[in-house]
């Protein structure tokens, strides 16, 4: 592959990328989570299976515990997350989704879905399947974060 092929591909899939991100979190917007950005979005895929620390959630999003503290004290304060104690770790907290937080994460799901099936009509749902497969060769299921 040139480079001038690698370049196209690498723009391609960060416009992808990028666009798919915005139209999950419009979704979620328009199912009425009207206050949040889409790095909450990008939290929420942390916490959603067993909730995370502040550490573990700063690690998957690649910044500071500070800024991922400030980001957990603002879901928590909106109603989406709330802080447990660790079942493991008496000096750490757990934090984990709320009822509300778990509506939201199904609100981008619905958006998601939305948006693949869009891609389905377009390319079909086979070569989505393999497009599916292919992209997690490369990237086997994250982290998913946002390109800060």
């Amino acid at each position: 592959m040139q480079n001038s092929d690698a370049m196209a591909l690498s723009a391609a899939l960060l416009a992808v990328a990028g666009d798919l991100t915005q139209r999950i979190h419009g979704g979620v917007v328009a199912r009425g989570f009207t206050d949040l950005r889409p790095a909450h979005g990008f939290a929420f895929a942390r916490l959603a299976p067993d909730g995370a620390t502040v550490t573990d959630l700063a690690a998957h999003l690649g910044v500071t515990k500070q800024a991922a503290s400030q980001l957990v004290e603002e879901i928590v304060r909106k109603g989406y997350a709330e802080r447990l104690p660790h079942p493991e770790d008496a000096r750490a907290r757990l934090i984990v989704l709320t009822g509300r937080g778990w509506a939201c994460t199904r609100a981008a799901e619905e958006a998601a879905a939305e948006v693949v099936g869009r891609w389905a009509e377009l390319l079909g749902e086979g070569e989505v399947c393999v497009l599916r497969d292919r992209l997690a060769r490369i990237a086997p299921y994250g982290p998913i974060r946002p390109a800060w």
